[in-house]
């Protein structure tokens, strides 16, 4: 009887320890988040390319619609140059597409990669049809940022204007501003492969950072009157000096100096694909939020 007892209670163990892994497994095992739909705007340019394909590789998110001007009726994949076809044409119209992905109520986020003369309406489109944006967008003015901003508060709707996607930039930025304080001397020197405005977007946004700390700099040499010294930015002696050599990559260098010390703080892009991190962090953010954010930083 008392091994029939001990076998009785040694099963009843065994069935008891069972019944609770069952209870475990069930229990921890969460029904499957929808994935966020991602439409890009701008999706046959060079980063608008980079985006499909990181888009595709990140978990949790998937493409759901490309826009563009070039290339339309052609599946995006292919465009990209993708093993397999993602089954999605490129699309001219953005509200058709719009439209169609809302249907299916599921989270979505619209990537801006156009110009600065239709963001405005590009975000009202996408917040008309319950949908976030992310905005990269050169040379946006700072009024139709506020604009958007007003907008998206009235709306209770997400949107992040992301002045640079590339985290090395934002970190070359946060590094400037601290080394502000311990140097009166400073100037930004930038190069890039290709003609486009300059002071770029980048320089200049160091620029500004340093000059609304309130510090003089440069003093012994702040005249504008010599066009080889450089732009100055602000009224504060920043100077951005900046080159245009075919095969030399997109670089900001930030100097630092007094008596007897330089400091120089630098960053390299040598390929778009270094703003994709940038971007999917944005993407992952920007579902949140429901008012407008003016740069990738808050999040880092």
């Amino acid at each position: 009887m008392a091994t029939l007892g001990c076998q009785f209670h040694c099963r009843m163990h065994h069935i008891s320890q069972n019944v609770k892994a069952k209870r475990f497994i069930s229990c921890s095992t969460n029904p499957p988040q929808s994935n966020i739909k991602v439409i890009i705007n701008g999706a046959v340019k060079e980063i608008g390319r980079a985006a499909v394909i990181a888009v595709t590789k990140a978990r949790g998110m998937e493409v759901a619609g490309a826009i563009d001007s070039h290339s339309v009726g052609e599946d995006i994949g292919m465009v990209c140059d993708m093993e397999q076809p993602l089954e999605i044409p490129v699309m001219s119209d953005l509200t058709m597409v719009l439209g169609s992905i809302s249907q299916s109520k599921a989270r979505a986020v619209v990537i801006d990669f156009t110009d600065a003369s239709t963001v405005y309406d590009n975000v009202k489109q996408a917040t008309a049809f319950g949908m976030r944006s992310v905005v990269y967008v050169p040379h946006i003015q700072l009024e139709t940022v506020s604009a958007l901003s007003s907008f998206c508060d009235k709306a209770s709707m997400g949107c992040l204007v992301a002045p640079t996607l590339s985290i090395g930039s934002i970190l070359l930025q946060q590094a400037a501003i601290s080394a502000s304080f311990h140097y009166k001397n400073v100037e930004i020197v930038e190069s890039r492969p290709n003609a486009r405005d300059f002071p770029s977007p980048d320089a200049t946004q160091i620029a500004n950072n340093l000059s609304n700390l309130g510090q003089i700099y440069n003093r012994e040499d702040i005249s504008t009157d010599v066009k080889a010294r450089g732009q100055v930015l602000g009224e504060d002696g920043v100077r951005v000096h900046s080159m245009v050599l075919p095969g030399l990559p997109s670089s900001t260098t930030v100097y630092f100096s007094r008596p007897g010390e330089v400091y120089s703080i630098k960053h390299d892009i040598t390929d778009v694909q270094s703003l994709m991190p940038g971007l999917i962090l944005a993407i992952r953010k920007v579902v949140h939020l429901k008012n407008l954010v003016y740069g990738l930083e808050k999040f880092l």
